[in-house]
């Protein structure tokens, strides 16, 4: 049976992080994840941690100027010391919280100077990341989420990861932006399993819960299992309103 991870960048934004972390304890989730944590002292995540036992599975590297539009800076040209610093700010906080995984955001460019300036980037992580044993995860986000984000296609995120070859860089699977993007979602699972280093879902089209939308979620979730997964899966999407009425799937969805 599946295990779940809550994302606490979209359920239960209500709440602080730490009560947000108790909230999905008591709902139920194996262990939570977040987008961006730093206006958090750590200290109060990682007590709210402890005191339910739940892992952190990811964080996010900081966007950049967000009033400006601005949604990573890894792969922006001329932009290297402050997407650096993100970096650093992001293994920091993962070291003071025991967080497992970074997911280093590429940033709204384009272009082969801009692929450069993500793997250099990616090198940087990695080589800084793999000294507390945490994982740098990227993730291809859709066109319908992100237009003009960099990275946007699941073969695109193989290259660069090929290209890189560290054992500590790994794809983040999200189910619904592969299927906004791609389609296909159970082969692509089989097929990238080897570089994935964690899978979240949210219904599409509207990124809504899980049991409304076109994917048939029984079948991937039945899928990933039968593939051996063990980690806790990603419940990363917008709930409309309180998170509680919105989780029946995890019960319907097994």
């Amino acid at each position: 049976m599946p295990r779940f991870s809550a994302n606490l960048g979209f359920l239960w934004t209500e709440y602080s992080l730490p009560d947000a972390i108790r909230l999905a304890a008591k709902a139920g989730f194996d262990a939570v994840e977040c987008h961006w944590p730093y206006a958090t002292p750590a200290k109060d995540v990682l007590a709210a941690l402890k005191e339910t036992g739940l892992p952190m599975l990811g964080l996010n590297t900081n966007r950049g100027n967000v009033a400006a539009g601005e949604n990573g800076l890894a792969a922006l040209l001329g932009r290297e010391a402050e997407a650096r610093a993100a970096i650093d700010e992001a293994i920091a906080y993962a070291v003071e919280i025991s967080a497992q995984k970074i997911h280093v955001m590429a940033g709204f460019a384009n272009g082969p100077e801009a692929r450069a300036t993500f793997i250099q980037n990616l090198r940087y992580a990695t080589e800084n990341a793999s000294k507390h044993g945490i994982g740098i995860l990227i993730e291809p986000l859709s066109a319908a989420a992100a237009p003009g984000y960099f990275l946007s296609t699941t073969s695109q995120a193989r290259q660069i990861i090929e290209e890189i070859g560290s054992s500590y860089l790994k794809l983040m699977f999200d189910c619904f932006h592969v299927q906004m993007m791609e389609g296909d979602i159970s082969r692509k699972l089989k097929a990238l399993q080897p570089i994935i280093g964690h899978i979240q879902f949210a219904g599409a089209p509207d990124r809504g819960q899980p049991d409304l939308g076109e994917i048939n979620y029984k079948h991937v979730f039945a899928l990933i299992d039968s593939l051996g997964w063990s980690s806790p899966l990603g419940a990363e999407y917008r709930p409309g309103g309180p998170t509680e009425p919105t989780l029946g799937w995890m019960q319907t969805l097994v």
